[in-house]
């Protein structure tokens, strides 16, 4: 038995795929979720195999939600936004559906879900993504401890490599992100943020001053009085960005 949940803020979409999936004896539907944090918390109780995800939800988006999960479940997305078709394979979906979709689209999906076998491969692929989404550009949405935390970017004053992560900075602390820096450097506004050495992308309204530092180095100085590295790539940029 194939144990499925859906995830959806419209009733008519949860009510076309519901009735859709009674043509299919070896689906359990185990639910029905309305928002991204119901849909969360059902995953982690019910451990379905597969989910249908709509992509715009309030509170917590479909992309979002899959970011917050160490073991994703398979996902069809079911979506009324057409250019975020390609994001959902990025973020290596089974498939999308865009409402409203058909029964005949809805089989090709089903048939595409139970051809693919494997769930744990398809774990490892979402787990892999690194979508980019309108959202993205907007929050910051990760773990601390058992919360959900959502950092508007409007509060970060700068991100900092760590490892296979990102130490995302902010005047009320310092938060850990399963993201790469190079992820962020291409998701923010290249008119809000500059990246000035491999290890940091800094937020240019937080610099307070460009000094020289030992044999031909630089440091930024942060209106907190945080002190910030330049790399002789990251000069140039920031001196464009700053005008100087």
């Amino acid at each position: 038995m194939v144990k499925v949940l859906i995830i959806d803020d419209e009733p008519l979409a949860t009510e076309l795929v519901s009735e859709y999936l009674r043509d299919y004896p070896q689906f359990e539907t185990l639910g029905i979720c309305h928002n991204g944090f119901e849909g969360l918390k059902a995953i982690h109780e019910m451990k379905p195999d597969l989910i249908f995800l709509d992509v715009q939800m309030p509170k917590l988006n479909g992309f979002e939600l899959l970011e917050l999960l160490d073991q994703p479940p398979a996902v069809i997305f079911t979506t009324a936004f057409d250019d975020y078709a390609m994001k959902a394979f990025d973020a290596h979906a089974v498939d999308y559906l865009l409402k409203p979709f058909s029964k005949s689209r809805f089989a090709k999906a089903i048939e595409k879900f139970l051809q693919l076998g494997n769930y744990a491969e398809i774990t490892d692929l979402i787990k892999d993504g690194n979508t980019i989404n309108s959202e993205t550009a907007n929050r910051v949405v990760l773990k601390v401890k058992n919360e959900i935390k959502i950092i508007p970017v409007k509060d970060i004053k700068y991100l900092e490599a760590n490892d296979d992560y990102v130490n995302i900075h902010t005047a009320e602390g310092k938060f850990l992100k399963n993201k790469t820096l190079s992820f962020f450097e291409k998701t923010f506004d290249p008119l809000l943020f500059v990246r000035v050495h491999r290890s940091y992308i800094v937020k240019i309204n937080e610099i307070h001053k460009l000094e020289p530092y030992e044999k031909d180095g630089y440091i930024i100085k942060l209106r907190g009085g945080e002190q910030i590295p330049v790399s002789k790539s990251g000069l140039p940029k920031l001196r464009s960005v700053l005008g100087i």
